[in-house]
């Protein structure tokens, strides 16, 4: 390429984008590379303050930045990603999918040590969304040496850079406890943050609802209840319906630490070995244990 004066330039070849700015409306190329300038448009690229060009005159062993950026998203580019048009020198990689985004960072970084190109990118093993930018890539000076992208290739081996990964969807739940927010005497500030969390990865609260009801067979004290298809749950339930008071599992109600850690403990032997001796001290536990400490208190 060689540089020229603007008035000279009617029936050359841009080698590069010219960039207008016109504050509040516009920031973008006005001529694009290869544009063949005409006399029409001298006055213009005056009046964006190039009073000289470079045109293009192609040499052995160097290439464009435009050429240059393309053979960067070549090492970096995967599967679930597309590139955007390269503008300038610069191509962005855009997700296709919802997704886990990885970077090989060790290989980047051998990339990166190259001179006079770069390839920037999102933190590696970080949740995106499709049409997140991923990555940019770019040669810096508007023409390099053809054996620095050679190197970059070298260093980046014969894998992409880049892998965005789908979610494989899994069933999450959340419990938000405590009587005072299933009383509505305050606000539930925490549960409407652990949704939004979750949302990223593709996990919904309808989600939750389903796997908490259905799947595991619970009652929520939320809105969005469904009613259980446990019988333990339905019967309970109707106890409460013919007249019976629940025991409500906070400290206020119960006796004392000790005997909800008995019960607990018995629970939770019978959970992992639901035979009818450990069911027995289940009851033994609440029963019994109950008044102990009734006794106690007299």
């Amino acid at each position: 390429m060689r540089l020229i004066r603007t008035e000279d330039a009617a029936g050359h070849v841009l080698c590069h984008d010219m960039t207008q700015i016109i504050p509040g409306v516009t920031k973008d190329a006005r001529f694009r590379k290869g544009h063949v300038v005409t006399e029409e448009d001298i006055p213009v690229l005056l009046s964006i303050g190039k009073e000289h060009l470079y045109v293009w005159e192609k040499t052995d062993g160097m290439l464009h930045e435009d050429e240059g950026a393309e053979r960067l998203r070549k090492i970096a580019q995967n599967e679930n990603m597309h590139p955007s048009e390269v503008k300038e020198g610069k191509i962005e990689l855009i997700a296709d999918i919802d997704g886990l985004f990885q970077v090989d960072v060790g290989r980047l970084y051998d990339v990166n040590s190259v001179d006079e190109i770069m390839i920037a990118t999102r933190h590696t093993n970080m949740a995106v969304r499709k049409g997140d930018k991923l990555a940019g890539m770019r040669v810096i000076p508007l023409v390099i040496d053809e054996k620095k992208l050679e190197e970059a290739e070298k260093a980046a081996g014969k894998e992409p850079l880049l892998k965005v990964t789908p979610w494989k969807l899994k069933t999450a739940g959340v419990i938000t406890t405590g009587s005072e927010v299933y009383k509505g005497l305050i606000k539930d500030q925490f549960t409407p943050v652990v949704e939004k969390k979750l949302e990223t990865f593709g996990v919904t609260s309808d989600d939750g609802v389903k796997a908490m009801c259905k799947d595991m067979g619970f009652t929520i004290p939320f809105k969005k209840n469904m009613k259980s298809d446990n019988v333990l749950v339905n019967e309970a339930n109707k106890y409460t319906e013919d007249g019976k008071t629940p025991v409500s599992w906070n400290f206020s109600t119960m006796p004392s630490e000790e005997w909800k850690n008995g019960v607990g403990s018995a629970l939770t032997s019978y959970a992992a070995d639901p035979t009818d001796a450990n069911w027995a001290k289940v009851t033994t536990a609440f029963v019994d244990g109950w008044a102990k400490e009734a006794a106690a208190a007299k």
